[in-house]
C-alpha cells in the first residue's frame, strides 16, 4: 500500500508509529470515526476524528475524540476567535489533499492551525487518520501535537 502524506510525514520525522488498515465500508449512519472504532476493536476515547472548521473565517482543524463531540465556542475560544462552525467539505478537502472520511490531521496540503482535544494527553498513543479511508496511525500525543503545532484544549464534549 502506498504510504499517504501523512505516513511520509511521520516517516519523515523519525516518529514511532504503528498502521492499522481496516474495511473502511460501514452500516449507513455510522461515521468514518465510528467505524474505525468498530473495525478496529478500539476505545472510541483513544480514536480521534480529524474535523475542518472555520474560525472567524480561517480553516481551522479540531481533533476531538470519536466518543464526543465537537464544542465550537471551546474551539473558537482556544483558537483565539469569537465564532466557529464547520467548513465547507469541497473546502476541507481542497486544502488538506484528503478526502472527506480520511482527513488526517498529518501531511496536509496547507497546514492549517490545529487544536487537539486535551484528553488526548491522558493516553500512551491515539489514533488518527492516516490520510486515507480504512487507514488510522497510532502515534504517541505529544508527537501529533508537535507535528501539527497544535495547541491542546477541552474542545470536545
Amino acid at each position: 500500500m502506498a504510504a499517504t502524506p501523512a505516513v511520509r510525514a511521520l516517516e519523515l520525522a523519525e516518529v514511532a508509529h504503528t498502521l492499522h488498515p481496516y474495511d473502511p465500508e460501514h452500516p449507513a449512519g455510522q461515521g468514518h470515526g465510528d467505524a474505525a472504532v468498530a473495525a478496529l476493536g478500539a476505545d472510541p476515547r483513544q480514536v480521534f476524528k480529524t474535523l475542518v472548521t472555520v474560525v472567524d473565517g480561517a480553516l481551522t482543524v479540531a481533533v476531538v475524540p470519536v466518543a464526543t463531540t465537537l464544542d465550537l465556542k471551546a474551539l473558537a475560544a482556544a483558537a483565539g476567535g469569537r465564532k466557529a462552525a464547520m467548513a465547507d467539505p469541497g473546502d476541507a478537502e481542497r486544502t488538506t489533499g484528503y478526502v472527506r472520511g480520511g482527513i488526517s490531521p498529518l501531511g496536509q496540503r496547507k497546514a492549517l492551525p490545529t487544536v487537539v482535544d486535551e484528553s488526548a494527553l491522558d493516553f500512551a498513543t491515539v489514533l488518527v487518520s492516516a490520510g486515507r479511508r480504512g487507514l488510522q496511525v497510532e502515534l504517541p500525543p505529544g508527537e501529533l501535537v508537535r507535528l501539527t503545532g497544535a495547541r491542546t484544549a477541552a474542545i470536545g464534549r
